[in-house]
C-alpha cells in the first residue's frame, strides 16, 4: 500500500492508494470518528460497490446511501440539492461524514455537497475512476457546472482522506480509462519530463491495466499535485497550473454540450492544443507539439476536433475562471515539463484552434 500526504498547513491528509481497499472502508473512516455516514455515489457505480463500501461503514457507524444519476449532465445544482436532501432527511449532523464513491463528477457535487451542508460536514473521497484517482479526488476541488461555463460554481472543501482502489479500475470502459490518462499525461508535462516519458513509454501497460505501471501513475501524479496544491491551496498562483490543457478543453466541452466528450478526452485534446500555442508563443519547438500529439493519440485521446465554432470557443474561454476582465490566460509549455501562465494574442490562439479543425 502506497502512501501519499497533501502537507496543508491547516489540515494533511492522505491518499492511500493499493488494490483491495474498498471493502476495508473502515480502517480509513474509524479515526474519523464520525456519528454517521452517508454515502454518495451514482447509480451505476452503487451497482459494482455500494454493498461492500456499504458493509465496511457500517462496522463504524449507521451509514446511510444516496444514489444520484450519473454523468456529466447531473453535475448541477439540482443535483446538489438532491444530496442535501438525502442528508436532512437521514438526520445527518455535523459529526456525519461523507463517503463520495464514484468517478471525479460524483466527488465534484459530493464534495460541493459536505462542504455547504451545516456550512461543512467530513468528506471522504473513494474514486472510482483512473481520472478521479490522479487528479479530480486529490485537491479539495468541488463543484458544478453552469451552462456558460464548466466548474463555474463551487468550493475548496478538502477530503479527511482519499481511498484509491485500484483493483476498481477494471470495472471501467476503455473510453473512460483513456480519459484518466489524459490527467497523468498532464502531470508529466507541467512538472515531470522524466515522468511524462516514463507514462508514454508505459502507455500499453497502463492501457492493459497493469498494476505496477497503474501504481506508478497514480501515486506519483497525486505526488505532483499533492505538491503544489499544498504551497498553493486556493489557486492563488501555481496552483493555475495544474489546468493545462483544460482551458481549451473546458470550451470543447461547453460547446459540445456537457457529456457528449468525456472530460479527459476533452483535456486531451486541450493538450494538444496547448502545446501547439507554446510553439506560436516561441516557447518549444514543433518536435515537442508532435511529442504531445503523438502520445495523446497513444492514449487513445483525441487529438484534434472538427467543425467548432472560433468563434464561440473563444466567447467560451473568455469565461474561464483564469480569464481576467476578459483577457484569457493559458498554461502553457516552456517545455516539457515545466508550465507557466501567460496571455496570448487571439490572433494567435485562433491560429492554434483552426489547425486543430475549428472554423
Amino acid at each position: 500500500m502506497q502512501r501519499v500526504t497533501v502537507d496543508l498547513a491547516a489540515r494533511p491528509y492522505d491518499i492511500w492508494i493499493a488494490p483491495g481497499l474498498i471493502g476495508h472502508l473502515e480502517q480509513f473512516i474509524a479515526p474519523l470518528a464520525p456519528t454517521s455516514i452517508h454515502v454518495v455515489t451514482s447509480t451505476a457505480v452503487a451497482l459494482l460497490f455500494a454493498d461492500p463500501v456499504q458493509r465496511a461503514c457500517e462496522r463504524v457507524a449507521p451509514t446511510a446511501l444516496c444514489a444520484i444519476a450519473d454523468g456529466e449532465s447531473a453535475k448541477s445544482l439540482q443535483t446538489v440539492a438532491q444530496v442535501i436532501d438525502a442528508l436532512v432527511q437521514a438526520r445527518a449532523d455535523r459529526g456525519s461524514v461523507v463517503v463520495a464513491l464514484g468517478g471525479g463528477v460524483l466527488g465534484d457535487i459530493a464534495g460541493f455537497a459536505a462542504s455547504i451542508f451545516m456550512r461543512g460536514v467530513r468528506v471522504v473521497q473513494v474514486p472510482t475512476t483512473l481520472l478521479a484517482q490522479v487528479d479530480s479526488a486529490v485537491g479539495g476541488k468541488t463543484g458544478v457546472n453552469h451552462p456558460s461555463s464548466k466548474n463555474l460554481i463551487g468550493t475548496f472543501h478538502q477530503p479527511s482522506v482519499v481511498v484509491s482502489d485500484t483493483s476498481v479500475l477494471r470495472s471501467l470502459p476503455q473510453r473512460e480509462l483513456s480519459a484518466g490518462l489524459a490527467e497523468v499525461l498532464k502531470h508529466g508535462l507541467l512538472a515531470d519530463h522524466e515522468y511524462f516519458e516514463r507514462t508514454v513509454r508505459d502507455l500499453p501497460a497502463l492501457l492493459a491495466l497493469d498494476d505496477e505501471a497503474l501504481a506508478v501513475a497514480i501515486a506519483r501524479s497525486c505526488q505532483i499535485k499533492a505538491r503544489i496544491v499544498g504551497s498553493d491551496e486556493r489557486e492563488g498562483g501555481e496552483r493555475a497550473l495544474l489546468n493545462l490543457g483544460h482551458t481549451f478543453g473546458h470550451a470543447i466541452e461547453a460547446l459540445t454540450g456537457f457529456g457528449r466528450w468525456l472530460h479527459g478526452e476533452a483535456v486531451g485534446c486541450g493538450l494538444c492544443l496547448a502545446g501547439d500555442l507554446s510553439a506560436r508563443l516561441g516557447l518549444i519547438g514543433t518536435g515537442e507539439v508532435e511529442r504531445i500529439a503523438h502520445a495523446v493519440s497513444q492514449a487513445r485521446l483525441p487529438a484534434r476536433i472538427e467543425g467548432l465554432s472560433t468563434q464561440a470557443a473563444m466567447q467560451a474561454m473568455r469565461g474561464d475562471k483564469k480569464a481576467q476582465a476578459g483577457r484569457i490566460r493559458f498554461v502553457v509549455l516552456e517545455r516539457i515539463g515545466r508550465a507557466i501562465l501567460r496571455e496570448a494574442p487571439d490572433a494567435l490562439v485562433e491560429a492554434t484552434l483552426g489547425a486543430a479543425g475549428y472554423r
